[in-house]
């Protein structure tokens, strides 16, 4: 069985058909209805959907992709311009194309491995002999691997230079990864080998430097991505999806995401830019990801202590702390890994495509689909299985605006990103460019990223799993998070009690190209038409229904939910404390109050006789609900998050982000000062949903709570 995956901020996947409304306005004896009328009363077409979803073609989907995947499209490559004029000439096309498309061009900061110097890992005897080199390349298994574009496996963003030292291994590179190992071994001047999963990239450096690692490798190792096999005679790809061992996972290594030398501005040639040196979130030493069949021997060939039970791993040998260093029985014994880096970095310029239809009623009401167009190396599923899918929505709604026989109520945006690998920069500078526009106009935004990345999908039955977009995996995030936009990311993918792999095997490798997606991910593209019909049936009912198909009493429950939680995991400590969670209660009490007011309305007889202006209104407050929940200062350490419901945390808990993480800080430091904290954000969650409960009432009024 496998899984639709949908992340909800505010119930935008509940699929209302939304309300008929027969008339706005009683017309004088005598006279006719103004022209205007019937599009104004309008509400969504379900045999336009059913002629949407009988059009959506997977052969057409395939065919999108075997061209999206003909070369490597690294942001900013040759391959990618490719891209770019494929996306143009496509939503330029006069019988299938949109309203509209364009390129936006910004000037973004990105870092790349040194095609003259290729990046070096090496093991090196006292007498500086080299005993053993990593794999610079991957393996080759098909022409795919062979072509010159493919881009050497490397840490976006490392910095360049040249370090050695004994060898350790530190599990995740957690905070409590290199404490732990700290306990054992003195960490001064080593190299530090980390598997990837626990932390993010760069934190896998960022949290080993205070301890003088001088460099960082990353590996995926085969117990999380490959249920344990590790051979390519007839285990790993070519044979299956699983990662073959050469196989290494790139990937941007920063925390932030945007441009990082122009935050908060959109990223064009004449902005302003902070130093390169300012930059924060990115790894303070050398970094670079190898393949699991080169960790597998430096792995076993450590000595030291053994790790514990929940570090050891898919190779068949101890995990061992490092000594630091080799065992004294190894060949490797009393030698050192060294790190030769060459990374540099670039500003250069990075285009977005962008494509409209004007909407018919509310042309100012934009509802956004997008998704990157850039990729690492071919980038089958990661990106352009929903590229793919992308094109064939708007083959098929292009070729309605074309005809005639289509236009919707209100405007529809899409949108091809731009170097999204290296942190969501497109799609962050254009939120940045066009923020007044967009946060006082946008219904929605439905991200459709990795489409696809099942194990042949139409075996097997399909299930909803919902999820809430709390983290920053895609462009989303700079919608939900910074501008708060209703947002939706949607994918089809595998059941994952059945697998350990984290996401599909050859993620972010030279692997991902249209053989392994035709082959192991979704033969005959049927998983992927699933998706362009889902997905185009969720962008068509926001654009075209009278009344916003968004349930807002899916978001008090999520509050209810949340509150449920911090109820029972801080209430009696925080008494202690002589602080009150009272009202925090009261709001979302109000929150639900308000939601169950407004639905009265909306589901009300009397709405059918009501103005334009009044629909308006309601969807309105519907549409700009999100935004009431963003608060500048509430994260000051997290740049780009400003939604004090649906922002990352790093506490583990589902519940309200900010009061999460200054619990945790709390009580592990004891510090007064810490426990303000807790109350500021106990303060900040109660007010943004008391302020938010007031935008669905007529007088802004919500009962004030008194001890």
């Amino acid at each position: 069985e496998n899984w639709v995956i949908i992340g909800v901020v505010c119930g935008a996947a509940v699929l209302t058909v939304g309300i008929l409304i027969g008339h706005f306005g009683i017309a004088k004896s005598g006279t006719s209805a103004p022209s205007w009328l019937k599009d104004v009363a309008k509400d969504v077409d379900e045999s336009l959907i059913e002629k949407f979803m009988s059009e959506v073609d997977n052969i057409q989907i395939q065919e999108n992709l075997r061209s999206l995947t003909k070369v490597p499209h690294m942001a900013t490559t040759a391959g990618d311009e490719e891209t770019v004029q494929i996306m143009l000439k496509r939503w330029q096309d006069p019988e299938t194309g949109l309203d509209k498309a364009w390129r936006e061009e910004y000037w973004v900061y990105l870092s790349f491995p040194d095609k003259n110097n290729p990046n070096t890992v090496t093991v090196v005897s006292p007498t500086n002999t080299v005993l053993h080199t990593i794999r610079e390349k991957e393996k080759p298994y098909t022409p795919d691997q062979s072509d010159p574009e493919v881009v050497q496996p490397y840490a976006a963003y490392s910095p360049a230079g040249h370090v050695k030292g004994k060898l350790v291994y530190a599990n995740q590179g957690k905070p409590s990864d290199y404490s732990e190992l700290n306990k054992t071994v003195d960490l001064r001047g080593t190299i530090a080998i980390t598997k990837y999963g626990g932390a993010g990239r760069s934190a896998k450096a960022i949290n080993a430097a205070p301890y003088g690692v001088v460099g960082v490798l990353v590996y995926t190792d085969p117990l999380d991505m490959n249920d344990g096999l590790m051979s390519d005679a007839n285990e790993t790809y070519p044979h299956s999806w699983y990662m073959p061992p050469s196989g290494v996972e790139r990937g941007s290594y920063n925390i932030d995401f945007g441009d990082l030398l122009t935050p908060h501005l959109a990223a064009k040639e004449e902005t302003y830019r902070i130093n390169a040196t300012d930059i924060t979130g990115i790894p303070p030493i050398p970094t670079q990801p190898i393949g699991f069949e080169d960790a597998y021997r430096l792995i076993c060939e450590l000595g030291g202590e053994p790790a514990p039970d929940a570090w050891q791993g898919g190779f068949n040998c101890t995990y061992n702390f490092g000594g630091p260093g080799f065992k004294p029985t190894s060949s490797f014994t009393n030698s050192d890994v060294k790190l030769d880096i060459y990374n540099y970095e670039e500003v250069k310029p990075s285009s977005n495509v962008m494509g409209f239809i004007r909407g018919s009623v509310e042309p100012d009401r934009y509802v956004i689909y997008g998704n990157h167009r850039d990729s690492w190396v071919h980038g089958a599923i990661d990106p352009s299985s929903g590229t793919s899918v992308m094109l064939e929505i708007t083959r098929v709604l292009g070729k309605m605006v074309k005809q005639g026989t289509w236009r919707p109520r209100r405007s529809i945006i899409f949108g091809s990103w731009g170097a999204e690998e290296f942190g969501l920069i497109g799609s962050a500078e254009y939120t940045e460019q066009y923020f007044a526009a967009l946060s006082e106009r946008s219904v929605a935004y439905i991200n459709v990223d990795i489409a696809v990345f099942g194990k042949k999908l139409h075996t097997a039955p399909v299930h909803q799993k919902m999820g809430y977009l709390t983290g920053a995996g895609s462009d989303y995030a700079p919608f939900s998070h910074y501008l708060g936009i209703t947002s939706m990311d949607m994918s089809y993918t595998y059941d994952k009690t059945k697998t350990n792999a984290r996401i599909y095997p050859a993620y972010h490798t030279a692997y991902d190209t249209f053989d392994y997606a035709s082959k192991y991910i979704d033969p005959g593209f049927v998983g992927h038409q699933a998706v362009a019909r889902t997905a185009g049936n969720v962008l068509i009912r926001l654009a075209d229904s009278l009344i916003l198909p968004l349930n807002c009493a899916d978001y008090a429950e999520s509050l209810e939910e949340y509150l449920s939680t911090a109820l029972n995991l801080y209430e009696q400590k925080l008494k202690s404390m002589n602080i009150s969670m009272e009202p925090l209660k009261h709001a979302v009490t109000s929150f639900r109050a308000a939601v169950s007011n407004l639905e009265k309305v909306i589901q009300s007889p009397d709405l059918a006789n009501e103005t334009p202006l009044k629909v308006r209104w309601i969807n309105d407050q519907l549409m700009l609900l999100d935004r009431a929940f963003l608060d500048p200062l509430a994260f000051p350490d997290k740049y780009g998050f400003r939604h004090v419901i649906w922002a990352s945390s790093s506490a583990g808990k589902q519940t309200f982000p900010g009061l999460a993480d200054a619990y945790a800080n709390a009580e592990s430091s004891g510090q007064a000062s810490d426990w303000d904290k807790v109350h500021y954000h106990l303060s900040v969650l109660s007010q943004a949903i008391l302020g938010a409960a007031s935008t669905l009432t007529d007088d802004m009024q919500t009962q004030t709570w008194r001890k």
